[in-house]
């Protein structure tokens, strides 16, 4: 039987039968769904009471039933909560009863294992379990609740030793929550679905009818009782054996390479018949596409920020760094660079009380640090500097520049902004453009465009999401392959998780149909 060497993080061929399912990325998005696809079952606890009483009522009527059994759309129906997606609301509202307007009740589920309700798969990672976590800045505070990151059947103040914070600090660190998913995937028994150090290059679909066609060994293949409980049909492709486990009519090929012991790399070629794309949504910064963001002094993450101060290339007596964005991420730089003594010129395209920036949906009690910056957005804007003071004069530690945008920067350190019909030049040290980040779907067919809800124009997590079936998280346009967090407009922990119920609801439902499910021999495929 094959078996994939994960436990040591080289993926090790033995054999050549097909994954039934494979993720793309190994962010908090794939190790809930592994949790899920891995027997763990969510029921109702009859001993709790959901404070909406028609769920309440839905979930009574079936609580012999595990929710991924039931009725996703019947039960997600009439609910409201701050995503797009029905079943993201509804795993919220399971997990985190009412969190919207300040209560922390427990959760109305209980977990139970049932290996004979597993499905083999295989999640495929760049780095340690925790994905994206693990590259954020280790010092400061998530915009989330640290229980509103934690995963299903694994209590986050548990794993941080159990320190419990009062409400006003009851955020978490990114380095806090890597490691609470690093420790999350060893507590629940995962570490054999896992790959680490796995780098995708290409994920194309293979045709069953054109693939079929010239085979030398027939288009069928009898199955070993090791899956269901009947033949299986499927046939084999260069040595693959292929088993119809309940896909959408084709067979995907993942191809890759995997880092090993001195940076060597391996290359590796998957199957499998379904593939869910949980990549995230960091990997390629959005530019402003203006002149001169080529220039060595251009950075687009905040990072490079920290890096410069630690390298002492920026201090007191520096030219202003430039901050570009309205969101939190360029808050984070602001708040590190003031904190470090470094002057600050902030440009940004809204109004300083536009009623869309993201510091007005978060309360000033539980986000002190965002709520100065916002201050100073307002109150430290240049036409409020002291009109005396001669042109294009600064307050001394930060001034923002609202409905202003960036021309140009120019190779003498200079950048030219435009506001209110007028130009302005600014000797900078150097400037950070935070306006948001795209994924990078490069490894797909015109990297994975066709997908998007407009397919005219590239997949943004924000302006044009994948498109989706609502409860089963199946790509519209693509059957067989699936999408979750980021990539469906799902940015928040709290309800990313939703996917991970879509998408495992959806096959387990067709692998029982088809009598595909793996009993209790059926770890062998993995």
């Amino acid at each position: 039987m094959p078996r994939w060497g994960c436990s040591c993080s080289v993926l090790r061929f033995s054999s050549t039968n097909l994954q039934p399912c494979l993720f793309l990325g190994n962010g908090p998005s794939g190790i809930c769904l592994s949790y899920l696809l891995s027997g763990y079952k969510p029921y109702l606890d009859t001993a709790t009471v959901h404070p909406n009483p028609i769920l309440y009522r839905k979930l009574q009527e079936t609580k012999h039933l595990a929710i991924t059994e039931q009725d996703l759309e019947y039960l997600s129906e009439g609910l409201e909560g701050r995503s797009r997606n029905p079943v993201a609301v509804l795993f919220d509202t399971l997990l985190h009863p009412n969190a919207d307007i300040g209560y922390e009740f427990p959760p109305v589920l209980q977990w139970r294992r049932d290996k004979q309700q597993h499905i083999p798969h295989l999640v495929l990672g760049r780095a340690t379990p925790g994905g994206a976590w693990h590259a954020m800045e280790g010092s400061m505070l998530t915009i989330s609740l640290g229980i509103w990151m934690e995963l299903p059947g694994v209590n986050y103040r548990d794993i941080i030793n159990g320190k419990r914070r009062d409400v006003t600090s009851d955020r978490a660190t990114p380095e806090e929550i890597s490691s609470y998913y690093r420790n999350y995937v060893k507590i629940k028994g995962l570490q054999k679905n896992f790959v680490d150090n796995t780098y995708v290059t290409s994920v194309q679909k293979l045709s069953r009818e054109h693939e079929g066609e010239g085979l030398e060994n027939g288009q069928t293949d009898q199955g070993d009782g090791g899956v269901g409980d009947g033949v299986n049909e499927g046939f084999e492709l260069n040595g693959i054996k292929c088993i119809n486990n309940g896909g959408g009519g084709a067979l995907w090929e993942i191809r890759g390479y995997q880092k090993v012991q001195n940076n060597t790399h391996v290359p590796f070629s998957l199957f499998a018949e379904n593939v869910v794309l949980a990549t995230g949504a960091s990997d390629s910064p959005v530019r402003l596409g203006v002149e001169g963001e080529n220039l060595p002094f251009v950075f687009h993450s905040i990072s490079d920020l920290g890096l410069a101060i630690s390298r002492r290339k920026l201090d007191m007596n520096s030219d202003p760094v430039l901050i570009v964005g309205a969101g939190l991420s360029a808050a984070d730089a602001v708040l590190c660079a003031c904190n470090s003594n470094i002057r600050v010129l902030h440009v940004f395209r809204k109004s300083a009380d536009d009623p869309e920036l993201i510091f007005k949906q978060l309360p000033k009690t539980l986000y002190p640090e965002y709520h100065k910056v916002y201050n100073m957005m307002c109150s430290q804007t240049y036409t409020n500097v002291a009109p005396s003071s001669a042109p294009n004069s600064l307050f001394p530690d930060y001034t923002s520049f609202p409905e202003h945008c960036v021309v140009s920067f120019q190779s003498d350190m200079k950048c030219l902004l435009q506001g209110n019909n007028s130009l302005k030049a600014f000797k900078i040290s150097m400037a950070l453009v935070l306006i948001g980040t795209n994924p990078n779907l490069f490894f797909l067919k015109g990297q994975g465009q066709y997908l998007g809800q407009d397919p005219t124009k590239p997949v943004s997590c924000k302006q044009n999401p994948i498109d989706i079936h609502p409860y089963t998280f199946e790509c519209t346009k693509e059957p067989g392959l699936f999408a979750m967090g980021p990539l469906v407009g799902d940015n928040f922990v709290r309800f990313l998780k939703g996917g991970a119920l879509g998408i495992s609801s959806c096959l387990l439902k067709r692998f029982k149909k088809k009598g595909k499910l793996i009993h209790s021999g059926g770890n062998d495929l993995i």
